[in-house]
């Protein structure tokens, strides 16, 4: 049975190419370059967060954050950002009965923005909100203690191996890894593919029918 599905937010639910794009305009450099360098630093293997360093070393996501948010340019982002199959699949998930949550990596200010979207979700959360962040199994126990149901009736979506779907895993949950963004396309060939994910998938709207077929 799949009682919960519950989604990461960052090129899950939220397509970032425009966020990322400001921090291109906030360093000063091409969006093509930072994207490309962006996409380098993934595909080896690092934290993405060093391909800020390329540009600024040193560099500080909390401080630049603030920074950003003292001259008006906070990170944000809105309904024009949403994958155009969110509301949709969401919806229906709901419609069947299928607890609906949305737990990422983000700040509190995401987390604000996402419950004022008005999603067809029954919950929300951040990582800020827990003091926790993935890949740690603890995020992900802390998902199991707020869904209603075991952790392998639950369903987690995300587009990344190491930050979703091998944590996740690793504490029994079943995974649905969506190909899109930056990661879905880098990582999709890896072997982890195979072996953690129960299902990829390519559009949320995929998760309905798996949900159906699951549950008879």
């Amino acid at each position: 049975m799949i009682g919960a599905v519950v989604f990461d937010v960052g090129e899950t639910l939220v397509d970032e190419t425009r966020e990322y794009g400001t921090w291109a305009d906030w360093f000063g450099v091409p969006r093509h370059t930072f994207v490309s360098v962006f996409g380098a630093t993934i595909a080896q293997g690092k934290d993405y967060r060093e391909a800020f360093q390329v540009f600024r070393p040193g560099f500080d996501l909390a401080k630049e954050r603030e920074a950003r948010a003292a001259v008006g340019q906070p990170e944000t982002y809105g309904e024009q950002d949403l994958y155009p199959d969110v509301r949709q699949a969401l919806s229906k998930l709901q419609g069947m009965g299928v607890w609906v949550g949305i737990v990422g990596n983000q700040t509190l200010r995401s987390g604000e923005i996402l419950r004022g979207l008005g999603l067809p979700t029954d919950f929300v959360a951040t990582s800020d909100d827990w003091g926790v962040e993935k890949p740690s199994t603890a995020f992900f126990e802390k998902v199991v203690e707020v869904a209603p149901c075991a952790a392998n009736e639950i369903v987690y979506v995300g587009d990344r191996i190491e930050n979703d779907i091998a944590p996740a895993k690793a504490i029994g949950m079943r995974t649905a890894y969506i190909q899109r963004g930056p990661w879905g396309w880098i990582q999709r060939d890896m072997p982890e593919i195979a072996e953690l994910s129960d299902w990829k998938i390519h559009d949320l709207n995929e998760l309905p029918e798996i949900a159906a077929a699951e549950n008879g």
